[in-house]
């Protein structure tokens, strides 16, 4: 077995910017063939280009992980682009913050479509193409720790990366005949623009007085004493993309520094 993804010809949801971005830079530098999807097609593109001058294999795609056209269009724009696809990351994903009895049904569609009904998605069709082109795939979910325990004011959040792990869960024990492994990654903390708006909600609603408060408060108790940076999420990605992780499937997997212990 080896943690080589040389050659994988990968999609990443939500890769204009935060951890999608971070995740897509380490697996094109690792001599990966990538799709870098986003909603913001000028931030996908501009991604894209940026590996590709780096060196690296790359096109920008826009998607809107809801609609099951455009994530068909984004597949087969891999499959143009690249011969085939032999992993999905299902990484696109929002957040809101609202106390739990101020959250009301478009604040739950809204963020429960996204995170719960793309990734939804995003693993059918991805599954479709694994099946069509044989040999099996990957995919690879962005969960979070909110998928292992609810936090509130994020219960509608929370609600929605549960639903991820469930989806995660269901999908290896649907999918493993075909050789098709389903792992989610589940990050803590980091250091990307979710966060700040996240921050930002909590000082909106009153919960907190400054700026980076919410921010700093989830933060202390790591055990290993800091913030997760985008970056930390490289390591995990490229395992589970790569035949070092084929015995792996069905598993919701914590990378946070030691602030959710399970």
């Amino acid at each position: 077995m080896s943690n080589s993804v040389k050659d994988r010809s990968i999609i990443v949801t939500g890769a204009g910017r935060g951890i999608g971005e971070s995740i897509a830079r380490g697996l094109a530098g690792a001599g990966a063939r990538l799709t870098i999807a986003d909603i913001n097609e000028e931030s996908a593109r501009s991604v894209a280009e940026s590996i590709a001058s780096a060196g690296g294999t790359a096109i920008g795609v826009a998607v809107d992980v809801v609609d099951r056209a455009s994530v068909k269009a984004m597949i087969e724009a891999t499959v143009a682009a690249h011969g085939r696809l032999d992993v999905m990351f299902n990484n696109a994903g929002i957040a809101q913050v609202r106390q739990f009895l101020d959250i009301t049904e478009n604040d739950w569609h809204r963020v429960m479509d996204v995170n719960g009904l793309g990734v939804l998605i995003g693993i059918q069709e991805a599954v479709k193409q694994f099946i069509r082109q044989g040999g099996g795939g990957k995919i690879v979910n962005t969960a979070s720790i909110a998928g292992k325990q609810g936090y509130e004011p994020l219960a509608h959040y929370s609600a929605s990366k549960f639903a991820v792990v469930a989806l995660t869960q269901a999908a290896a024990r649907a999918f493993g005949a075909h050789k098709i492994n389903v792992n989610a990654i589940c990050p803590g903390v980091v250091a990307t623009d979710m966060w700040k708006l996240i921050d930002k909600g909590f000082k909106d609603e009153g919960l907190t007085s400054r700026e980076n408060e919410a921010f700093e408060n989830f933060s202390s108790g790591i055990l290993l004493g800091r913030s997760s940076a985008a970056d930390d999420l490289i390591g995990i990605s490229q395992f589970l993309a790569s035949s070092g992780s084929d015995y792996v499937t069905g598993q919701s997997i914590v990378v946070d520094g030691g602030m959710v212990l399970v």
